[in-house]
């Protein structure tokens, strides 16, 4: 029988610690956004290029005119286009968590943890009126992931259009962090 003594659960310090531990202000969607939707939106696109080729195979094709033709051809490959674009400026750049432990924030980009002190945020911006919203925080100096961190936050039901309260507890709290 050894005397070890069992390790205590860790517990943040500061308003928004709480006996459980660590609080997550990210939304359990990101994963299905910057993951399995692009993915789902690449097999949809590859289903309806096919259908377009086998219709473009049809014997009837041949009364169409040349340039017709690659419309059925064009349109898909715009639409790939426009979606990456949309994808990678709105979705791919947000932190896959972001966890409150009191005095700081832990962020999680796939494998790759940083923790940044409250003291160190400088801004608290908020977007609500994209999908999905978006919290991005400005940095003092750069960090691991750049100057600017950006996470979509958790959602409340039935309120889309109320700013979360969030956003102001999280200004609150940088100001006070950045004034000690």
């Amino acid at each position: 029988m050894s005397n070890s003594v069992a390790p205590q659960r860790w517990r943040p310090a500061g308003p928004m610690a709480s006996a459980e531990g660590p609080r997550r202000l990210s939304s359990r969607n990101t994963l299905f956004l910057k993951r399995l939707l692009p993915l789902l939106w690449v097999m949809i696109l590859v289903v309806v290029v096919i259908a377009l080729f086998a219709l473009l195979n049809h014997p009837a094709r041949h009364e169409l005119p040349t340039p017709l033709l690659l419309v059925p051809v064009l349109i898909p490959l715009l639409i790939a286009v426009l979606g990456y674009l949309v994808t990678r400026h709105l979705v791919l750049d947000l932190a896959d968590e972001v966890w409150d432990e009191g005095d700081a924030l832990r962020v999680r980009f796939a494998a790759e943890e940083e923790r940044i002190a409250l003291a160190d945020i400088i801004n608290v911006g908020y977007t609500q009126f994209v999908n999905p919203p978006r919290i991005t925080l400005t940095l003092r100096q750069p960090g691991r992931f750049g100057r600017e961190v950006s996470f979509s936050p958790q959602r409340r039901f039935l309120s889309p259009f109320r700013r979360s309260p969030l956003i102001a507890e999280l200004i609150e709290r940088t100001h006070a962090a950045r004034s000690r």
